[in-house]
């Protein structure tokens, strides 16, 4: 017999009840691609890497209770498959395929007897509630002015953007820069020449040494924040040639290697938050030329496959999130310098162009600040600029504000702080 079993709810409650004798929680988080359980035990199943299969004991009593629970709410990605070992599951032969495959799932079962075997109690889903705190503070960092620099600006928590600070790390131009870990930010790849080094930014606005190059080095990527806590780099121009690859980022701030690319290869995008846990790539410059498609990205770190793009194709363009899990893109190059901005929905649907604000320029750096808004800083307007645009919680550019600090280009900007 075969066939799958994916959710039987037998109560909506959500509360997994204990069994008679107690249950007891097992302290490892399970990660190997098969485990066996034991009866009136629970079990905490991280499936980020692989899929696991869980053997059920060869025997049990009626009223033994096994408990499983989705620890990285990833059983959407990589499923949990249940090998029954001999007794029935529901009624059904242990040749009868069972599996689970919702992120955030828990699955209760309890044993009755060798007529119907295990029978699940209940497998809820849990909603994901908790949001990642609000971005309070920004960072712009190194880029071109007139060399490669590593300065670096604060942005506090009103938008204000203070003096330089002396550069720490490689100096270098065409780099990607985004947070992380909830409070914390990264800079990464650009030119100096081809790298991948990247610098964290503690809670503090700290900047820390070089760390060595993971995954194809490359200039003019695009970085941004997915899950919550974590972040990857994508796209970008390699000494090959443009590409897609990505590299994702933990939320301690580790970039891992190469991760095939989705979409069309391509340097230049730029990239935000949309919908608190999701992400957006968006324009670039392809071997066709300039583009305007996106690629979202899951919560998961997946990039999804192109999107027929909206608005003026351009590149050399920066992104921010701004307002509850909005985003917008801004200025670029177009064939010429442009002030153009498109707004992204909290369900990642980019809007067409608006008019521009303040002055036409590019290779800006674009980063949140004060838990809903965003700002727009330094580039290239014909000239080395270092004025900025606030962007309020409503997506609406403001007029130009003097610059402060170094006038540069080819610079990157991300947020950080959940203190105000």
């Amino acid at each position: 017999m075969s066939g799958t079993v994916e959710k039987n709810i037998v109560r909506e409650s959500g509360i997994v009840a204990a069994s008679a004798l107690g249950l007891k929680w097992n302290a490892d988080i399970v990660t190997a691609s098969t485990v066996t359980v034991e009866g009136n035990n629970g079990y905490w199943i991280n499936t980020t890497s692989n899929e696991i299969t869980i053997t059920l004991p060869s025997a049990a009593t009626k009223g033994d209770q096994i408990v499983l629970i989705d620890y990285a709410r990833t059983w959407g990605t990589n499923k949990i498959i249940i090998d029954s070992n001999g007794l029935k599951y529901q009624g059904e032969a242990d040749t009868f395929t069972v599996e689970y495959n919702t992120s955030g799932q828990s699955l209760n079962i309890v044993f009755s007897d060798s007529t119907k075997g295990w029978i699940p109690l209940d497998d809820d889903v849990a909603a994901f509630e908790p949001s990642a705190p609000p971005t309070q503070k920004a960072i712009f960092g190194y880029g071109n002015s007139g060399s490669a620099t590593s300065i670096t600006n604060l942005v506090n928590s009103s938008g204000v953007i203070a003096a330089d600070v002396s550069g720490v790390g490689t100096a270098r131009q065409d780099l990607a820069a985004t947070s992380y870990g909830d409070d914390k930010a990264i800079f990464g790849y650009g030119q100096s020449p081809y790298t991948s080094i990247t610098n964290l930014v503690n809670n503090l606005g700290v900047v820390a040494a070089d760390v060595t190059g993971v995954g194809t080095a490359r200039v003019v990527p695009a970085a941004v924040e997915y899950g919550g806590d974590k972040a990857l780099f994508g796209y970008g121009d390699a000494a090959s040639g443009y590409v897609s690859v990505t590299n994702l980022v933990s939320n301690l701030g580790v970039v891992s290697a190469d991760v095939t690319g989705v979409g069309t290869a391509r340097a230049s995008p730029a990239a935000c938050r949309f919908g608190s846990d999701k992400a957006i790539f968006g324009y670039g410059v392809s071997s066709g030329g300039k583009v305007s498609l996106t690629n979202l990205v899951s919560n998961t770190g997946v990039v999804a496959s192109d999107v027929s793009g909206v608005g003026t194709a351009r590149n050399n363009l920066a992104a921010a999130e701004f307002g509850v899990g909005k985003g917008i893109f801004g200025y670029g190059d177009t064939g010429s310098v442009s002030s153009l901005t498109n707004l992204v929905s909290d369900l990642g649907v980019v809007a067409s162009d608006v008019s521009g604000v303040g002055t036409a320029r590019r290779q800006l750096g674009a980063a949140s600040y004060g838990g809903d808004k965003g700002v727009f800083a330094y580039g290239d307007s014909g000239s080395r600029v270092s004025l900025k645009n606030l962007v309020n919680n409503l997506g609406v550019v403001a007029a130009d504000v003097t610059g402060v600090g170094t006038a540069r280009e080819t610079l990157a900007a991300a947020g950080y702080s959940s203190s105000a």
